[in-house]
């Protein structure tokens, strides 16, 4: 047989490929349709203001954000001790279960913020055990030498989902509310199908099986602390999306700032993917190879402006430009990182670096939310959205001097091996 020259010449990344679109489709979709939901049962059924119903995106995020702060380094370790296949097919089926839930009581009216933040929170649980098991084991299914190629393809199988998931679901939640739903479920058991179709993966080590799980959780972030362009990346990220994080505020911007409804808010989430997404492209056939590090650092830098620019703008068609820019910047900060992450990992502590590196997107994207929903209170989502982008700015340029590894990194060459 001769050497695949692409990922999608191999049909177990085809099937990994498919999972992941199908998954990620379910699941943004779903998380945009439950925001702009309780963001609408706050003003309407609890009579709250603007800020008081932002401060609720806020909490929303937080409780998302709680089951990954506390199962993490548990999901981790599950990931490098049980068939990752099977973890995260029994995560998307769990996750069909949690739609079905909302299907129905959405169905039967029962408009209730306890009801939705329940909810949230048991999606909560299982991305934390989805996002290690899937994101391990993609290095699994393509030679080393074509990691670059298949994380750029990777990238646009997440960004095609995040820009069909919140368009379509915007345009089902106003043909019937529970309709998002019902397609969450459709989607996730494609999903699980899909991943447990995969064959000749790598059988669990016997030693880690062995090992204790305490002593393992350890042996992850003590990888991942002295990885000093690791670490760097990984927490560049988790302060400069924390702080500019605008996604959460999209549904005031969306009700009661652009006026353009549910049906806007998911072509605005779709915006910032569709940017994501052409960059995601691009990479796949030409990923970058040469000064990743400051390549990162513009990305960043990039991603705070546009979400100033988001912020101030009062037409529709601008923000819709501003988010594609933003999505756009923060894809080559995000390739870059990954890239890192499984170029540099040994494959038997992938899921504990996987799970600690999802630790900090979450972070980044569920405390960033909080952050935001209480800026908002304080100083309305326009003021909240330009103050973070700026501290996306300042974060950056720190991190530049702490971390000159970042600086200084040229390529994505695995050196791993020779570190402490």
């Amino acid at each position: 047989m001769s050497t695949p020259t692409s990922p999608l010449q191999i049909a177990n990344y085809r099937k990994f490929w498919l999972a992941r679109f199908a998954a990620v489709l379910a699941s943004t979709g779903m998380v945009v349709i439950i925001g702009y939901q309780l963001y609408d049962v706050a003003r309407s059924e609890y009579g709250m203001s603007i800020t008081q119903a932002s401060f609720q995106l806020g909490l929303l995020g937080f409780v998302q954000f709680l089951p990954v702060f506390l199962l993490t380094p548990v999901a981790g370790v599950v990931a490098d001790r049980i068939d990752r296949r099977k973890v995260a097919a029994v995560g998307a089926l769990f996750d069909v279960l949690v739609a079905l839930g909302l299907g129905i009581t959405t169905e039967l009216e029962i408009r209730s913020l306890p009801v939705l933040f329940g909810f949230a929170m048991m999606h909560g649980v299982v991305r934390v055990f989805i996002g290690p098991a899937m994101s391990a084991i993609a290095p699994n299914t393509v030679p080393p030498g074509l990691i670059p190629r298949a994380i750029g393809f990777n990238s646009i199988a997440m960004q095609a989902g995040v820009i069909i998931g919140p368009a379509a679901y915007g345009f089902l939640f106003a043909a019937g509310r529970p309709l998002p739903y019902w397609t969450t479920a459709v989607f996730q058991v494609i999903a699980a199908l899909s991943i447990v179709s995969i064959t000749n993966l790598p059988a669990v080590a016997h030693d880690a099986r062995k090992a204790h799980p305490v002593r393992q959780i350890i042996d992850g972030f003590k990888f991942v602390w002295h990885q000093r362009f690791l670490l760097g990346c990984i927490t560049l990220d988790l302060f400069a999306v924390l702080l500019g994080g605008a996604t959460a505020l999209m549904p005031v911007f969306a009700r009661d700032i652009l006026h353009v409804g549910p049906e806007g808010l998911g072509w605005m989430r779709a915006a910032t993917a569709a940017g994501a997404a052409i960059v995601a492209f691009w990479l796949s056939f030409r990923p970058l190879e040469k000064n990743v590090g400051v390549k990162m650092l513009l990305a960043v830098v990039a991603y705070g402006a546009m979400t100033v620019a988001f912020g101030v703008s009062k037409i529709f068609a601008l923000s819709l430009l501003f988010l594609a820019l933003l999505g756009a910047a923060d894809m080559i900060s995000v390739f870059i990182r990954n890239s890192l992450v499984q170029l540099r990992t040994p494959d038997e502590v992938r899921g504990r670096v996987s799970a600690i590196s999802g630790l900090a997107i979450s972070a980044s994207n569920e405390l960033g939310e909080m952050q935001s929903g209480i800026a908002a209170a304080l100083l309305g989502a326009t003021g909240a959205v330009v103050f973070g982008g700026t501290g996306a700015i300042v974060i950056t340029l720190i991190w530049a001097w702490i971390f000159p590894e970042i600086r200084h990194a040229r390529t994505f060459s695995a050196r791993w091996e020779q570190e402490p």
